[in-house]
C-alpha cells in the first residue's frame, strides 16, 4: 500500500519521502501512458513551472500519489476526507469532518493552485480523488503565498487528456444499497487538451447513524459529481485552462430512535422519532479560468474563479415543532468571484522572488418560514414566567452580507549556502464585512540539508483567517422574540478575524533504501481563535470566536516502499485548550458561556491521540495477473463531549480494520480491467465519533459498522 507522506523539496535542497514515485510500483490501477512528444514536453515544462510559482517551501508535505489514492479503501471511489485521514494528525469528525492541527476547518482547497472559496456544503465532498493527478496536503509554517484558510492546503493536480487519455467506466455497489457508477474520459485533439470525470452515488446512509445499529433509520442520499477540464497550448510558453465542475446532492436527516418531545403542539405532545422526515439538499458549482505565461526568468499564472453554493433545509412539519419548537424552511446562497495571481522571478543565481494577489467578493444571502410556538402566561399563576403555547404561528428570518477580500503577498528564497535555505516573506490582508479587519503577516522558513538523508528545518508564521462568510450567523433575533425559539442569550457580537503566532519544526531521515522517518512538532497561540458548531436546523457550520486558545503538538511517521512491499505509520498527539466565548453567544446558555469565561477548557474537536497504519503486496508484480492486497487502520482516542463542565471528558477510543484485494485481468482487446474488492470496519467495531454534548456540537454520530464493496472497472 503506497502511502506517500514526507517533507517536500525546499529549491532542491531535499527530497522526503514527497519525491517517491508511482513509477516504481506498476500498480494494477495505473493508467496506460501515451507518447506525445511535442506537445507532452510542453505541458510537461509548464506543470514544472507552475510548480515553482507556488512550492511548499519548508511547509510540512504531505503527498498521495495516484497509487497511494488506489490503495485507500474504495479507492478512487472514495471520499475525499477518507484519503486525508491517512495523514499524519488528521482526525476523523461527524458529517465527513476532519480536522488538521487543532483547528476546526479552515481547510484550503486548490485546484491547479488556484485557490476555491468554500462552499455551504456541509456533507458533500465537492472534490472527489477521482479528479487528482496528484494530492497533497500542506501544513505547518506555511509561505506567504498561503493565506486566509491555514490549517492546511489541500492541493489538487487535475488529470488531463496527457495524464488520464482515453476512457474507464467502474461501477461500485455494496452495503447500505450502496451504488455507484462513474466515467471518465481524456484526450486530446492538436493543442487542446481535454478530460471530463463524473460519478453518481446513492445509499442508505448519506450522514453518519445516530445511534449504533447496524441500519440508519431515514438516512437515504443521492449525489451527482461533475468535473471538466479543457487546457490550450498557445506557445511553447504560454498556456490557458478551464477547470468546472460541481456537485449536487439530496439527503434524509437520520432519526434518532426514543427520543421524547419537549414541547406540545395542538394538544399532541407525543411522537415517534423514528418517522420524522427533515430533508436537505445542497449544490455547489465553480469554474476557474487560468492564463500561464513564461518568459526567460519570470513565470507567472493569472486566473480568474467563480463559485456558487445553495443550501436547502425541509423540516418535519410537526415533528421539528414537538422537539425543538420551531419549524424552518430555510435557504441559503452564496456567491463568489475573484481573481487571482502568482508569479516567480529568478532574480540571480542565490535569489528567487515570489509575488501575488487575490481579490475576492463573495455575497451570502438567506431566507426562512418558519412555524413556532408563542410564550404564553400560565393560566395557573399570572405572575410565574410565561410557559410554551402549542397552537404554532410563522416568523420569518432574512439576510444579506456582503464582503470583499484583498491579499497580497510577497517573498524572497535565499539560498543562503548550498545546504541551507532561507524563505522569508510579508503578505497583507484586508476583508471589509461584516467586520472590516486586516493584517500585515510575516513569514520565514528554514532548511538545512547536512547530508542528502538528513533534513532538519524550523518556521515561524502569522496568520490571518477570516470566518467564512457563509458560516456567519444571520439569525435575525428579534423575530424570534416571545416565543420558545428565542435565544437565553441575546448577545450576538460579530464573529472576527482569527490572529496567531505559529511555530513549526521538523526532521526527517532516510536510513535506508525506501525507508523514510519523520518527525515534527507545533505550536500555536491564536487571538479570536475560530471555531465552528452545528446549532439546530437547517444543518450547517455556524462561526463563533474564543478570545484565545493554545494548540501545540507533534506528529511522527515512517513509511517504506520498495518492491512489491508499500508500508506506512503515522502517530499524532495534539491538545487544544481555549477560553472565553466572545462573539455570536446567543448560540449558547448563559451556564455554559458563564463557565467557559472564566476556564480553558479542551475545544471540542480535540483528539489528543491519532494513528494510521497500512501495508500492501503485489503477488506478480510485472505480469499481467498482478494482485494487489492491502490493509489498513484508523485509530481514535476519541473527540470530546459535556459530562459535568464542557467538553470535560473523551469519548471512548477506538481502531477500524480496513482489507483490500484489487486483482487485474488480462481480457484480449482490453486496456485494462480490474476486480476489486474492500471490507471496511471488519471488526464491526460499534464507535462513536459524537455524543450530541459538547460545545457546538448538536447530534450524536456512529462511525460506519462493517461493510462490503466489490468495484469493476474498465478502460477503454
Amino acid at each position: 500500500m503506497r502511502r506517500v507522506f514526507g517533507w517536500s523539496s525546499v529549491c532542491g535542497l531535499f527530497v522526503g519521502v514527497a519525491s517517491a514515485s508511482a513509477q516504481t510500483e506498476p500498480a494494477p490501477d495505473t493508467p496506460p501512458t501515451q507518447s506525445l512528444p511535442g506537445i507532452t514536453v510542453t505541458a510537461t515544462k509548464m506543470d514544472e513551472e507552475r510548480s515553482s510559482i507556488l512550492p511548499s517551501l519548508g511547509a510540512t508535505k504531505y503527498d498521495f500519489s495516484r497509487t497511494a489514492i488506489q490503495n485507500t479503501p474504495q479507492g478512487q471511489n472514495a471520499p475525499l476526507n477518507q484519503v486525508l485521514l491517512r495523514a499524519p494528525g488528521v482526525v476523523q469528525d461527524g458529517f465527513g469532518q476532519v480536522h488538521v492541527r487543532g483547528d476546526h476547518g479552515s481547510l484550503q482547497y486548490r485546484l491547479d493552485g488556484v485557490q476555491l472559496p468554500e462552499g455551504l456544503a456541509l456533507f458533500s465532498q465537492v472534490l472527489s480523488p477521482r479528479f487528482a493527478n496528484s494530492l497533497s496536503l500542506l501544513t505547518g509554517a506555511l509561505p506567504a503565498q498561503y493565506g486566509l484558510r491555514t490549517a492546511g492546503v489541500v492541493d489538487i493536480g487535475v488529470k488531463s487528456g496527457t495524464t488520464n487519455p482515453g476512457a474507464e467506466a467502474s461501477f461500485m455497489g455494496g452495503s447500505y444499497n450502496w451504488v455507484q457508477p462513474s466515467g471518465e474520459y481524456g484526450g486530446r485533439s492538436g493543442n487542446i487538451d481535454y478530460y471530463a470525470a463524473g460519478q453518481y452515488l446513492s445509499n442508505n446512509i448519506g450522514i453518519e447513524n445516530p445511534f449504533s445499529a447496524w441500519t440508519p433509520i431515514h438516512d437515504q442520499t443521492s449525489q451527482w459529481y461533475a468535473l471538466g477540464k479543457v487546457t490550450g497550448i498557445v506557445d511553447e510558453n504560454t498556456r490557458v485552462s478551464f477547470i468546472g465542475g460541481g456537485v449536487n446532492a439530496s439527503y434524509q436527516i437520520p432519526n434518532n430512535i426514543n427520543q421524547v418531545p419537549n414541547f406540545t403542539v395542538l394538544g399532541n405532545s407525543t411522537w415517534d422519532s423514528s418517522i420524522l422526515d427533515q430533508r436537505q439538499w445542497e449544490s455547489t458549482y465553480f469554474g476557474i479560468a487560468s492564463l500561464q505565461k513564461s518568459y526567460q526568468d519570470v513565470n507567472m499564472q493569472l486566473s480568474g474563479f467563480a463559485r456558487y453554493s445553495q443550501l436547502n433545509y425541509q423540516p418535519d412539519a410537526i415533528g421539528d415543532l414537538l422537539y425543538n419548537g420551531i419549524a424552518q424552511w430555510a435557504q441559503r446562497t452564496s456567491l463568489a468571484t475573484g481573481v487571482q495571481a502568482d508569479a516567480s522571478w529568478k532574480l540571480v543565481p542565490k535569489h528567487t522572488l515570489r509575488g501575488g494577489f487575490l481579490v475576492q467578493r463573495e455575497r451570502v444571502t438567506s431566507s426562512a418560514q418558519a412555524n413556532t410556538l408563542p410564550l404564553v402566561p400560565d393560566p395557573s399563576d399570572p405572575d410565574a414566567p410565561a410557559i410554551p403555547g402549542d397552537t404554532p404561528f410563522g416568523i420569518t428570518d432574512s439576510a444579506d452580507l456582503t464582503n470583499w477580500t484583498y491579499s497580497v503577498y510577497l517573498q524572497d528564497e535565499w539560498k543562503v549556502l548550498p545546504t541551507v535555505t532561507v524563505n522569508a516573506g510579508l503578505r497583507f490582508d484586508a476583508i471589509t464585512s461584516p467586520v472590516s479587519e486586516n493584517q500585515f503577516s510575516p513569514r520565514v522558513n528554514v532548511v538545512w540539508e547536512p547530508t542528502p538523508e538528513i533534513t532538519l528545518r524550523a518556521g515561524y508564521a502569522r496568520y490571518f483567517v477570516p470566518a467564512p462568510l457563509n458560516q456567519v450567523s444571520v439569525a435575525a433575533l428579534a423575530a424570534r422574540a416571545g416565543t420558545v425559539a428565542a435565544p437565553e442569550v441575546l448577545t450576538n457580537d460579530p464573529v472576527r478575524a482569527e490572529r496567531s503566532d505559529n511555530i513549526d519544526i521538523g526532521l526527517t531521515v532516510k536510513p535506508l533504501d525506501g525507508l523514510t522517518v519523520g518527525f515534527s512538532g507545533f505550536y500555536k497561540w491564536a487571538e479570536n481563535y475560530l471555531d465552528k458548531g452545528q446549532f439546530g436546523a437547517p444543518i450547517f457550520q455556524t462561526a463563533f470566536n474564543y478570545s484565545n486558545a493554545q494548540v501545540r503538538g507533534f506528529e511522527l511517521f515512517a513509511n517504506y516502499d520498495k518492491g512489491p512491499w508499500s508500508l506506512y505509520a503515522n502517530l499524532a498527539w495534539s491538545q487544544v485548550n481555549s477560553i472565553n466565548i466572545n462573539s455570536a453567544q446567543f448560540n449558547f446558555e448563559q451556564a455554559e458561556l458563564q463557565y467557559i469565561a472564566n476556564n480553558w477548557i479542551f475545544a471540542d474537536h480535540n483528539q489528543s491521540w491519532t494513528g494510521s497504519a497500512g501495508a500492501a503486496y503485489v503477488f506478480n508484480m510485472e505480469s499481467d495477473w498482478a494482485t494487489r492486497v492491502s490493509a489498513d487502520m484508523l485509530y481514535g482516542n476519541g473527540l470530546r463531549q459535556t459530562i459535568v463542565t464542557p467538553n470535560d471528558a473523551a469519548l471512548p477510543a477506538y481502531a477500524t480494520l480496513n482489507l483490500s484485494v484489487t486483482q487485474r485481468l488480462p481480457i484480449s482487446g482490453s486496456k485494462g480491467t480490474n476486480v476489486r474488492f474492500d471490507a471496511i470496519n471488519v471488526t464491526d467495531g460499534q464507535y462513536q465519533l459524537r455524543t450530541g454534548t459538547g460545545v457546538g456540537v448538536g447530534a450524536p454520530q456512529f462511525g460506519m459498522r462493517r461493510a462490503f464493496f466489490v468495484t469493476l472497472s474498465q478502460k477503454f
